[in-house]
C-alpha cells in the first residue's frame, strides 16, 4: 500500500512538474523582421520590436507566462515594452498582464475593459493586477505610431465576443485577429459576452477588407488571407444550417444530428477539450432559437 501511495505521489509530482514546464515554455516564430508570434498555453502573442519600444499583443494565461514573454522579448531586443494590446477579455489572452511594468500603456476596447471588471473581476481585484488593466480604451478604431511603424486597432463587430479587436501592423501587412479567427481548432463562442455566430461572418468580411497578407490567429499556426476566408465560410455555414433547424422549431439534438459543417481540419485545444463540434453547434442553435430582442 505504501508503494502504491508513493507511486501516486510521484505521478502527481511528475505531472505537476510537466505542467509547470509547459506553462512556461514559449515557441517563437519570426513573421517579419522585428515581428514575432509567440505561442504556448493560451492565445498567440504578437511582438513588434522597434527602435522606440516594443508592442505586445495579448499576454497568455498565467502571470508566469507574462514573465516568460518579457524574458523572451529581452532576448529579441534591448527595447522596453511600451504598450500591451488586449484583443479581448478572456483569461488566456490577458492574465499575463500583471507581469509587466505598472504604467505600461494597455489598450483594449471599452467593452473588453467592462468585461474584465465584471466577468473576470476576481482576478483583477488585487492591486498588482489592477495596475495592468487597460488604461486606454476606444470604441471603433485606435492607432499607435512607434519607431516608424503604424499599429492600427479595429473593433470590426460582434463575433467571438462583443468587444474583440484586430491589430493591423500596417507596413508589414500582418494582421493579429485574436479569437475572431482560430486556425485549426473549433472557436469559442461567448454568447454571454455578446458573441454572435449570426454576426461573425459579416464581422470577418469587414476584417477581410483590410490590407494584409499574413495572419496571426488567436490560436493555432500562422496563417494567411485564404485561411481566414475558409474560417469565415465555416462560420457562415454553421449559422445557416443551424438557423434552418431552429426556424422549423427543431431541437438542439436534431441540430447535432443534422448540421454538417465538415471537419474543416479543425481539432481541439488540448487545454480546452470542450471546444468541439458539439460545442459550436449547441451555441449556434442557442442563439438561433433565442426569442427576438
Amino acid at each position: 500500500m505504501k508503494r502504491v501511495a508513493l507511486g501516486l505521489v510521484l505521478v502527481v509530482v511528475a505531472v505537476a512538474g510537466w505542467a509547470w514546464w509547459r506553462i512556461g515554455r514559449l515557441d517563437v516564430q519570426q513573421v517579419r523582421p522585428g515581428l514575432w508570434m509567440l505561442s504556448g498555453v493560451g492565445g498567440n502573442v504578437g511582438v513588434l520590436a522597434t527602435d522606440e519600444g516594443v508592442v505586445v499583443v495579448d499576454t497568455m494565461t498565467f502571470v508566469r507566462q507574462g514573465e516568460a514573454i518579457l524574458e523572451r522579448i529581452g532576448r529579441l531586443t534591448d527595447q522596453r515594452v511600451m504598450a500591451i494590446l488586449n484583443t479581448h477579455y478572456h483569461l488566456d489572452h490577458t492574465h499575463g498582464n500583471p507581469a509587466f511594468v505598472p504604467g505600461t500603456k494597455v489598450i483594449a476596447t471599452a467593452r473588453t475593459l467592462e468585461h474584465l471588471k465584471t466577468r473576470d473581476a476576481a482576478f483583477w481585484r488585487d492591486e498588482p493586477a489592477q495596475r495592468l488593466l487597460p488604461n486606454l480604451t476606444f470604441e471603433t478604431q485606435q492607432e499607435l505610431s512607434i519607431g516608424g511603424k503604424t499599429v492600427r486597432m479595429i473593433h470590426p463587430g460582434r463575433g467571438h465576443t462583443d468587444g474583440d479587436l484586430v491589430v493591423l501592423f500596417v507596413e508589414d501587412r500582418v494582421l493579429h485577429t485574436g479569437d475572431l479567427f482560430s486556425n485549426g481548432v473549433y472557436p469559442n463562442i461567448d454568447l454571454e459576452a455578446g458573441g454572435s455566430v449570426h454576426d461573425w461572418p459579416a464581422t470577418l468580411d469587414r476584417v477581410l477588407a483590410l490590407d494584409f497578407d499574413t495572419v496571426i490567429p488567436g490560436h493555432g499556426p500562422l496563417s494567411d488571407r485564404a485561411g481566414l476566408v475558409r474560417f469565415r465560410d465555416f462560420m457562415a455555414t454553421l449559422w445557416t444550417q443551424t438557423k434552418a433547424v431552429a426556424d422549423r422549431h427543431g431541437t438542439v439534438d436534431e441540430a447535432l444530428r443534422t448540421v454538417d459543417v465538415g471537419r474543416f481540419g479543425l481539432g481541439r485545444l488540448w487545454f480546452a477539450p470542450y471546444l468541439d463540434r458539439r460545442f459550436v453547434i449547441r451555441h449556434a442553435w442557442q442563439e438561433a432559437s433565442a426569442p427576438p430582442g
